[in-house]
């Protein structure tokens, strides 16, 4: 072929989602997305619906009833704020703006896939920071950074391990990276956590001009069907941003159901709370099995199997395929021995439970 894409693009390997389909099972248990067990909110499934009538029409471009919406739910300046395509999109708009070939972004050893490909798009290295725990560590962070890192994506709470570190920690990363360097703090799971040294990045982005804050509409809202995500930064940040996403690029019905999420705290608490006890009930349930979990504060569980014959993660992979209980295993992210569980409805998390306890006692 005499067209060739740019150098790199061919190493990069496609980002796999999680399994859908169970072979020969009709409608199997997906528990591989961390998807919101409880659907959306009613209210934004009716303005969604109602949406469906203007479909002949374009969005506005800006998403300006959103970022309102947005901004008044969270106490945030709705002219700091993109909306996206997920926050995928914004990520990878990150690596666009700021990225060029040899640049180097850093990340913790277990970071969430999209990194790896945000930095191979770019032409740029990707350097991965031990973890301590399958928590990321800020020193290890900083000494990977070093002065010439260009971007430090930070998952807080992380993908696939669950762990978190706290707002203290993340200042001390922000203080600790040169004024050069960009930190993007992913907070997919943020809405998830209740602990008390957990606190949002959105006040190191009022600090500081070098901070990008993600959250996505696809977890606790329960809209990843939409596709929609949002940043919080510097206007300076937001402006190049605008610069380089798409003229419509976050689509109306998307917008109208977004309004309607972010305003519904009722579901959001009752998505939160049945989390709460999901996570619970399964962190019980295996660890009574003799499985090791990592203790997560995000909607899934981490867990750890044995290296025996017949007891694998693959293995344990294979047999819950088998019952119709659709898992994600996770050696694409370096953890060969273990699979991420998605916390479903109380039916799905017990058969899942009674399905890995017939496993691991055969």
């Amino acid at each position: 072929m005499s067209l060739e894409p740019r150098p790199g693009i061919l190493d990069i390997k496609p980002y796999k989602p999680g399994a859908a389909d169970a072979p020969g099972i009709a409608n199997p248990v997906k528990l591989s997305s961390n998807e919101n067990p409880m659907g959306c909110s009613p209210l934004a499934r009716s303005a969604f619906e109602a949406t469906s009538k203007n479909l002949n029409l374009y969005p506005d471009g800006g998403a300006t009833r959103l970022r309102v919406a947005i901004g008044e739910a969270n106490g945030l300046d709705p002219d700091r704020i993109v909306c996206g395509t997920g926050s995928d999109e914004l990520l990878q708009l990150l690596g666009r703006a700021y990225l060029s070939p040899g640049d180097k972004v850093v990340q913790s050893q277990y970071g969430f896939l999209v990194y790896r490909l945000v930095a191979m798009q770019s032409g740029a290295e990707l350097v991965s920071a031990e973890e301590k725990d399958f928590t990321a560590d800020v020193d290890a962070l900083v000494k990977a950074a070093g002065d010439d890192a260009r971007i430090v994506f930070l998952a807080n709470p992380n993908n696939p391990t669950g762990t978190y570190i706290s707002h203290d920690d993340v200042r001390r990363l922000r203080e600790a990276l040169p004024e050069s360097t960009l930190l993007v703090v992913d907070e997919a799971y943020a809405e998830y956590v209740d602990e008390p040294d957990y606190g949002t990045a959105f006040g190191l982005a009022n600090e500081y001009d070098n901070v990008v804050v993600t959250r996505t509409f696809s977890k606790i809202h329960g809209l990843a069907a939409l596709r929609l995500g949002w940043a919080y930064a510097d206007k300076s940040i937001i402006d190049v941003l605008n610069r380089v996403r798409g003229p419509f690029n976050v689509n109306l019905p998307a917008i109208d159901a977004g309004i309607a999420a972010i305003k519904d705290t009722g579901f959001q608490q009752r998505s939160a709370e049945h989390n709460r006890q999901g996570l619970a009930f399964m962190r019980q349930q295996l660890g009574g099995m003799g499985l090791d979990v990592t203790p997560s504060v995000g909607n899934f569980l981490l867990v750890h199997f044995p290296e025996t014959k017949g007891k694998t993660a693959a293995d344990a992979d294979a047999w819950l395929t088998s019952k119709g209980l659709i898992v994600r295993p996770v050696a694409a992210y370096g953890l060969p021995g273990a699979l991420r569980i998605t916390i479903g409805l109380d039916t799905d998390n017990r058969k899942v439970a009674d399905a890995l306890a017939e496993f691991m006692a055969a």
